[in-house]
C-alpha cells in the first residue's frame, strides 16, 4: 500500500466513551441544558482532584487566563511576563487588559521559561523600575516550570502567578497535584478537544482565594451577583440581581460540563497511557539524531505533547522533514511559534534575536502525535517513517 494512502494520524484527538455520551445525553434530557447543577459538580470534582479551595470552570482557557488577569489586579500600563513559547492566549491575556507584555527566554533542554533568565531579567526590571506585576510560567506539553524558585522570586520581587497549565491537568510537582495553587495564585486548565480531557471545549481557574474566586464567579456572569448578602443596595425581592463589574458571558454550559466531568473520572489512567506512549516513542526513536524534551525529576508530567528536537539545525531541513511527515499523512505540529514574532507583537516593537532560545527551539521542534486511542502500531510506522527520513 502506498504511504499516502494510508490513514491520516493527527498530533492529537479526543477520545469520547460511552459513558461520556450518556451523561451529556442526560442533561439534553434534563430541563436545564445551562446554569443547572452539573457545573457545580464539576467545580466541586476538579477542586477535589487537585486539592484547591476553588475551583470555576468557563467556556475557555483563553477566557479563564482573562478572568484571572483582572481578579489578580492587572490593569493598563501593568506589566506582565510570559514564555514566547506557548500559545498567543498566554500573552493575549495581559494585552486584553491593557497591560504590557513581554517574555522571558525559554531553557532549551525543557522548552520551559528559563529560572536563570527570569532572575537576570528582575534584577534589570528592578534597576530600571520596570518589575513585573504577574508572571504567568507556561507548563509546556504537561511538564512543570521551577514553581518552588519562582515563588520564592515572587516574595523578593513582589509579583502575582498565574500557572498556565493548558497542557498539565493531572501532573505532579514534588509529588502534589498541579492546580493546588501552593506556589500561585491562580492555576488555569484547559479542556479543549486535543487536551488531556475535554469538555468539547472549556476551561477553569483553581485558587486557594477565597476573594478571588468570588470575583471571578462575577465577572463570568457579566459581573452579577444573585446573592443577596453581596448586595450593594436593599433587595427588591427573590428575582432580584445586582451587577456589580463588568462582566463577561463566560459561563460553561451544563452539556459541555457534564462531558469534562465524565472524562475527569479517567484522569489518571488518561495521563498513564499518555506517558507509555512516550516511554514507547523514546524507546522506538533510541539512536536517531534527537532529543526529547527533558522532564525535570521532580515532575510527573501529564504528557499533552511528545515533543522532539532535531540535532540537524537547519531550518530548511526542519521545513523539509514537517513537509515529508505531513504527506505520509502523518499530522505533526509545531508547538510553538514564538509568541514574539507574530505580527501583532511585532507591532510592539518585538524583533528577531529577543528571545533566542525560543526562536532556535521552533526552528527544529517537531510534536509526534499522541493521544489515547493512538496504537502501538501506529506509533511505530510514525517511529519507521521518522527513521526512513531522517537516516535514509
Amino acid at each position: 500500500m502506498n504511504k499516502n494512502s494510508r490513514k491520516f494520524i493527527p498530533y492529537g484527538r479526543h477520545e469520547v466513551h460511552e459513558t461520556d455520551i450518556n451523561e451529556v445525553i442526560n442533561v439534553l434530557r434534563n430541563k436545564n441544558l445551562t446554569q443547572g447543577g452539573v457545573s457545580k459538580d464539576f467545580e466541586e470534582a476538579i477542586a477535589k482532584k487537585v486539592a484547591s479551595k476553588y475551583c470555576v470552570v468557563v467556556n475557555s482557557a483563553t477566557s479563564a487566563l482573562h478572568l484571572a488577569c483582572l481578579a489578580i489586579g492587572l490593569k493598563s500600563n501593568d506589566i506582565l511576563w510570559t514564555s514566547p513559547n506557548s500559545f498567543v492566549a498566554s500573552a493575549n491575556c495581559g494585552a486584553y487588559v491593557g497591560a504590557n507584555v513581554d517574555f522571558v527566554d525559554i531553557e532549551p533542554s525543557t522548552g520551559l521559561m528559563s529560572i536563570n533568565k527570569l532572575i537576570e531579567k528582575l534584577k534589570i526590571a528592578e534597576i530600571e523600575n520596570k518589575l513585573p506585576k504577574v508572571i504567568i510560567p507556561v507548563h509546556l506539553a504537561g511538564a512543570v516550570c521551577e514553581m518552588e524558585k519562582l515563588y520564592g522570586l515572587s516574595k523578593v520581587y513582589n509579583f502575582k502567578i498565574i500557572e498556565d497549565a493548558s497542557h498539565a491537568i493531572g501532573a505532579k510537582y514534588n509529588r502534589e497535584n498541579v492546580g493546588n495553587c501552593r506556589y500561585s495564585d491562580i492555576t488555569v486548565f484547559s479542556f479543549h478537544p486535543v487536551k488531556i480531557i475535554t469538555s468539547g471545549e472549556g476551561g477553569c481557574i483553581t485558587t486557594n482565594s477565597k476573594e478571588i474566586a468570588q470575583i471571578i464567579y462575577k465577572l463570568r456572569t457579566h459581573g452579577i451577583t444573585k446573592n443577596v448578602e453581596d448586595f450593594e443596595n436593599p433587595s427588591q425581592g427573590g428575582w432580584a440581581y445586582e451587577q456589580q463589574l463588568l462582566g463577561f458571558n463566560y459561563r460553561m454550559s451544563d452539556i459541555h460540563a457534564a462531558l469534562g466531568l465524565s472524562q475527569l473520572k479517567r484522569l489518571e489512567s488518561i495521563v498513564r497511557e499518555r506517558n507509555k506512549q512516550l516511554s514507547l516513542y523514546k524507546k522506538l526513536l533510541k539512536g536517531l539524531p534527537i532529543k526529547f524534551l527533558e522532564i525535570p525529576s521532580n515532575v510527573y508530567s501529564s504528557v499533552h505533547l511528545a515533543i522532539i528536537r532535531l540535532e540537524n539545525k537547519s531550518e530548511k531541513f526542519h521545513r523539509l522533514l514537517y513537509e515529508k511527515l505531513i504527506k505520509n499523512n502523518l499530522g505533526v505540529q509545531i508547538h510553538y511559534l514564538p509568541i514574539h514574532l507574530q505580527p501583532y507583537y511585532r507591532k510592539k516593537g518585538f524583533s528577531e534575536g529577543d528571545f533566542p532560545e525560543a526562536e532556535e527551539y521552533a526552528k527544529n521542534a517537531i510534536s509526534l502525535p499522541l493521544y489515547v486511542g493512538l496504537s502501538e502500531q501506529d506509533q511505530i510506522r510514525i517511529a519507521n517513517t521518522l527513521k526512513g527520513l531522517l537516516c535514509p
